[in-house]
């Protein structure tokens, strides 16, 4: 073992934490591998933004890559990381064969993000008009893609209590294979709220949310379409601000000031916007995963409205910050309640902070993350023994994407 230890992740995509959940996440991880000692490097095939972190500013080492090019190998071999983080399935299948030829002793970590069989198959049966039945997941083809790709790694991060309950009894995934890790926040008390922005200094309703995510798109559409119109006929005066990355011409021509809907765009500080709203709308009818939007919410002291989807696996038993419903005439109503209601709203920032120190408390789960990965780090011939069906897999991916990822490279060079 190297006498530093190295984290290699292969990013989808650079980090915008200010952008999206998913971005914010990626920055956690990288924090935490730090603080336990690991030169991290961050790589990635995607064009840079004009929105990504500055990954020096956090002692990361940036490096561009490309798909199908054996420049990635001699990248890898010169490296010799310890670990490597794969960011979605789509780059383990990617560089993952190239990992396991060139640094075959590295431990080969996947962050799943969030199931993406679960929200591609809830959107399907959604757009189909039909109930989602977790037996859906077993024909859906990017299940078979992911699974494999879970297999295929020593370890998986699960973002979702939910989700770590599919894999183990739909898919029959070994739990040795899986880590639950949520959103990591630090501790809050009700003394913080002395810091936010009180009942009376907040204005406006907000929906905020990434639009290259299709849930977010589709939410902001119910709303314009079947939830904002309740809204206005019982509080006229009532104002929704949406924001969110990356709006489409689609997503600006919802703009309608004179019926109290902005669409807003980017947000420059998510965190300000949300602590000075009184209240989060995100009426989310499909999806997978943890809502960042939703926990941000509960961080800001700012109450929200959602559906079962959107609070799923989110607040254990604990009492939701504010209001959870499918039915849009409920939804509607609540909101207003919650809107005017000087009590409730201050019982509904409670039990955020509640469920901020019960679910996602970083001391919980950052220092058993990386025994866990220290621990494989010394034992990973034994940890791979007992997976046969990841070295299977392995062995026959190894030669297939190996090999079509070669006929592209001579292919690009002709």
């Amino acid at each position: 073992m190297n006498q530093t230890k190295k984290l290699l992740i292969i990013g989808f995509v650079w980090p915008e934490p200010n952008s999206s959940a998913a971005g914010g996440r990626m920055m956690q991880l990288i924090a935490v591998f730090k603080e336990d000692g690991f030169e991290v490097t961050f790589a990635s095939p995607a064009l840079d933004s004009d929105f990504m972190v500055d990954l020096s500013v956090f002692g990361v080492e940036k490096k561009s890559i490309e798909l199908n090019n054996s420049s990635f190998d001699d990248f890898i071999i010169q490296l010799n990381p310890d670990v490597v983080l794969f960011d979605r399935f789509m780059i383990e299948e990617q560089f993952g064969w190239r990992v396991a030829e060139n640094c075959p002793k590295a431990i080969r970590v996947l962050d799943t993000e969030d199931l993406h069989c679960l929200r591609t198959a809830r959107q399907k049966a959604f757009k189909e008009n039909r109930i989602f039945e977790l037996q859906d997941l077993l024909s859906e083809e990017v299940a078979k893609r992911e699974i494999a790709s879970v297999l295929r790694c020593d370890l998986s991060l699960i973002i979702s209590e939910f989700e770590m309950k599919i894999l183990n009894n739909i898919f029959k995934i070994n739990c040795r294979l899986l880590f639950y890790l949520p959103f990591l926040t630090d501790e809050m008390d009700e003394s913080d709220l002395l810091n936010l922005p009180l009942f009376e200094q907040r204005e406006s309703f907000v929906f905020i949310g990434n639009f290259l995510h299709e849930p977010n798109w589709n939410t902001v559409q119910h709303l314009k379409e079947s939830i904002w119109p309740l809204i206005r006929k019982e509080f006229p005066e009532a104002v929704l601000q949406v924001y969110g990355a990356y709006p489409s011409q689609k997503v600006l021509q919802l703009h309608q000031p004179k019926n109290g809907f902005f669409i807003m765009g980017r947000a420059s500080d998510a965190n300000e916007i949300v602590k000075k709203a009184k209240v989060v709308l995100a009426p989310i009818r499909f999806g997978a995963g943890l809502k960042g939007k939703l926990l941000e919410a509960m961080q800001c002291g700012t109450p929200s409205l959602t559906t079962e989807i959107g609070a799923e696996a989110m607040h254990a038993d604990l009492p939701w910050n504010g209001f959870i419903t499918n039915d849009i005439e409920l939804f509607a109503k609540q909101a207003v309640t919650l809107y005017q209601d000087k009590n409730l709203w201050e019982q509904s920032q409670k039990n955020g902070i509640a469920i901020v120190n019960e679910c996602y408390q970083k001391d919980k789960f950052a220092s058993i993350l990386v025994n866990t990965v220290n621990d494989l780090m010394n034992d990973s011939e034994n940890h791979r023994l007992h997976n046969f069906m990841g070295s299977l897999l392995q062995h026959h991916t190894l030669k297939s994407t190996k090999y079509m990822s070669k006929w592209i490279e001579a292919k690009n060079k002709n």
